[in-house]
């Protein structure tokens, strides 16, 4: 008589972050005997590397976000929890978030990184970054505004203030936004105002390096930066904004008077790797093992931006989309394969990244893309920019949508998002009139620096945040 064998117990998987990396870790347990718990402080899922169109008016904000319920809908071993992580107990293996405690067999970290000011986290007020809907809508809002108030200023010199923006950093997310802002400017608001002329404009993109898209091949750094040029973008290399307030931009000697500007100069990873007390480097990543598994903690892995890894050639992995969803993908693999029982919960498989290409849009018909060796600008870069950013987004709907717009957009050289919503907050009111810039500036408070997390140690005012993703092409 054979005795028959107890049932092997569900594994719980905590995912926590629901951007590229967590969302792929996710879907790969698919068809696991495993209880996923996923867990973010949003309810949607946020295409990054389309946010800045919405910045610039190009597209809402729901024509780049899902509902992650949506997402898994059908995966019925996925229970998704909207809340702010406060802390991890790694000795008894739960996560707190709020009320909430979740215990967990495997951890996966996939929240991201946030902007990183250097030290100077009193301009985030004034120059703003672009990682969420929220700062989308926001620097949309500034834009818009400051076309408004130079319509009705009688003063010159605020005009040109106000008709003057600054975008600091030039990644892709910057030399992106530039282009954009020229589109908006030149295009959609052309002929729409009848005291200014919005053409004229004044966009302005410092780069503290050498040249724009250092991590680009260096031709495509120089087309990229021609093109702008072309299109009528001041372009400052080797240039290092040392003061930021709401009426412009110090650069060393000189300053540049401005209404609006823009942070794309650096991130900083979420602080979940210090809750754990993981080692990490100086951008705060975790330091992980081969098979992304963090030292000490192999039931805990660290996925996307949050994660500092190397490639076979020692070159540090890009924090970008493609690769946090190999890296997602890579845990998700391996802890379904444990689940099952074919992978020994000691069984490690190192991760293996592969770079695919680079993307960037400069502006209307102009990119350039770098694609396993093949070099690509002007029309047929942007032409292939748009088809693969389509392509990966997530849902039916906002592939029809975004095709939509931006088909109507080249057409009649409208975008229709031009939206001006939500409040000025306290003290960023940098398209204010003078006196009331003044009044404004009473309410303006900077937040201070919470120290770093002891190892095992929750720090509940510090929320984790969760689905962030360095910017990124999606290839």
């Amino acid at each position: 008589m054979t005795t028959p064998q107890p049932a092997r117990p569900r594994p719980r998987v905590v995912i926590l972050g629901a951007g590229f990396g967590g969302l792929e870790a996710a879907r790969a347990l698919a068809r696991a005997e495993a209880d996923i718990t996923l867990l973010d402080r949003h309810n949607h899922h946020l295409f990054q590397p389309l946010l800045y169109q919405v910045a610039t008016a190009a597209l809402s904000p729901g024509d780049i976000a899902w509902p992650i319920r949506s997402i898994f809908r059908r995966q019925r071993n996925v229970q998704v929890v909207m809340a702010e992580v406060t802390g991890i107990d790694t000795a008894a293996r739960i996560v707190h978030a709020g009320e909430l405690a979740l215990p967990y067999d495997a951890l996966v970290l996939a929240t991201g990184a946030t902007h990183s000011y250097f030290g100077r986290d009193d301009w985030a007020p004034v120059a703003p970054g672009l990682k969420q809907i929220e700062d989308a809508t926001d620097i949309r809002r500034r834009l818009l505004l400051a076309f408004e108030r130079a319509e009705i200023t009688a003063d010159e010199a605020e005009r040109r203030r106000l008709l003057t923006f600054v975008v600091v950093g030039g990644g892709p997310t910057g030399v992106e936004l530039a282009g954009a802002m020229v589109e908006l400017a030149r295009h959609a608001l052309a002929r729409e105002f009848r005291r200014i002329d919005p053409s004229q404009a004044r966009i302005v993109l410092i780069e503290a390096g050498p040249r724009i898209l250092p991590t680009f091949p260096e031709e495509l750094g120089r087309v990229a930066h021609r093109s702008l040029e072309r299109m009528g973008v001041q372009v400052l290399t080797g240039t290092r904004v040392t003061e930021c307030e709401a009426t412009g931009v110090q650069c060393g000697e000189e300053r540049i008077a401005a209404s609006t500007i823009v942070w794309a100069a650096g991130v900083v990873a979420s602080p979940t790797g210090g809750w754990i007390g993981a080692e990490r480097d100086r951008a705060g990543r975790v330091k992980v093992a081969p098979d992304l598994s963090v030292p000490g903690h192999p039931e805990i892995f660290v996925v996307g931006d949050l994660a500092a890894v190397t490639d076979a050639k020692g070159r540090p992995v890009p924090g970008n989309a493609p690769a946090a969803k190999q890296m997602g993908r890579h845990v998700g693999r391996l802890l379904a394969a444990r689940a099952a029982g074919s992978a020994a919960p000691e069984e490690t498989v190192p991760f293996t990244y592969r770079h695919h290409g680079d993307l960037a849009t400069i502006g209307r018909r102009s990119a350039v893309v770098a694609l396993d060796g093949i070099r690509l600008t002007g029309l047929i870069g942007w032409w292939f920019w748009g088809i693969a950013h389509v392509w990966y987004l997530i849902g039916f709907r906002s592939r029809v949508v975004v095709s939509f717009e931006w088909l109507w957009s080249y057409l009649t050289f409208q975008r229709g998002a031009r939206l001006i919503t939500g409040r000025e907050p306290a003290g960023g009111n940098a398209t204010a009139m003078p006196g009331e810039r003044a009044a404004a500036a009473e309410g303006i408070r900077v937040a201070e620096r919470l120290p770093a997390a002891a190892p095992h140690e929750a720090k509940a005012p510090q929320p984790v945040a969760a689905g962030d993703e360095w910017r990124g092409s999606p290839i």
